[in-house]
């Protein structure tokens, strides 16, 4: 049945490979996880390189482990969900979600992908501009299904107002005081965490003053021109006697 596969009344499609043979054929340069090491690397999807530059700072939480479960023919096929945050408490954070068989790979596929989730977080003042930024710059909005988290500047010393899972999120990207609004099925863990996280990616997206360039306004021609009439242009007295000489003369 295989070999007539593409004829009439057969499986069009074949019974494939099911992806098993797909790239290889293709080589590659060099072996995975051998440029961090050597200072080079081509391939950014690397957790190591993430390692190179922020080695032990990097402080790692697993946040939920949920089974979620596949109908199969052959009946229930059951799998665990891992959601771990991992961040410097210092202005970087990461949130990774990995799906496996077993609960430990799931965790660790799920580090590896925080790792290549890192991103910077920026930080700012409530008020004057006293001491180190404790707070998020403005007020910014993330959101992932029903969930909806807003993060609201906090005077300093307020802490962080939240949920425990924003929480987490916030204390490992480095913030210190900070109000929360959320809105939505905030008991879907994955929904609530990735909202938060989107929320805290969006603190780079705006422009503030501070970050203004300087504008330099070309000058018209009119307004060139008189600048350099009036640093050129001399007076010249001219007596009662003469100009009424000059007006009997004209």
């Amino acid at each position: 049945m295989a070999d007539d596969a593409g004829g009439r009344g057969g499986f069009r499609g074949g019974f494939g490979t099911g992806g098993r043979g797909r790239g290889r054929g293709r080589g590659r340069g060099r072996g995975r996880g051998r440029g961090p090491r050597g200072g080079k690397s081509e391939d950014k999807e690397e957790s190591e390189i993430i390692d190179f530059f922020l080695g032990s700072a990097l402080k790692d939480e697993v946040l939920k482990i949920m089974p979620v479960q596949k109908q199969t023919r052959a009946g229930q096929r059951t799998r665990f969900k891992a959601f771990v945050a991992i961040g410097d408490y210092n202005g970087h954070v990461g949130l990774g979600v990995k799906c496996s068989k077993e609960v430990a790979t799931a965790i660790r596929g799920a580090i590896i992908l925080a790792k290549l989730s890192i991103i910077p977080v920026r930080r700012g003042y409530w008020g004057n501009k006293i001491g180190k930024p404790h707070t998020v710059p403005c007020k910014v909005t993330g959101r992932c299904g029903s969930v909806l988290v807003r993060l609201i500047p906090a005077p300093r010393g307020t802490g962080i107002v939240s949920a425990p899972v924003p929480k987490k999120l916030l204390m490992m990207a480095g913030i210190d005081d900070c109000y929360t609004s959320a809105r939505g099925c905030t008991a879907t863990l994955g929904n609530f965490a990735k909202a938060t996280f989107d929320a805290i990616s969006k603190t780079y997206c705006y422009l503030t003053p501070d970050l203004w360039k300087e504008t330099v306004f070309n000058k018209s021609p009119y307004q060139e021109f008189t600048d350099h009439l009036a640093k050129t242009h001399t007076r010249v007295s001219v007596q009662r006697s003469q100009a009424a000489a000059l007006q009997t003369a004209s």
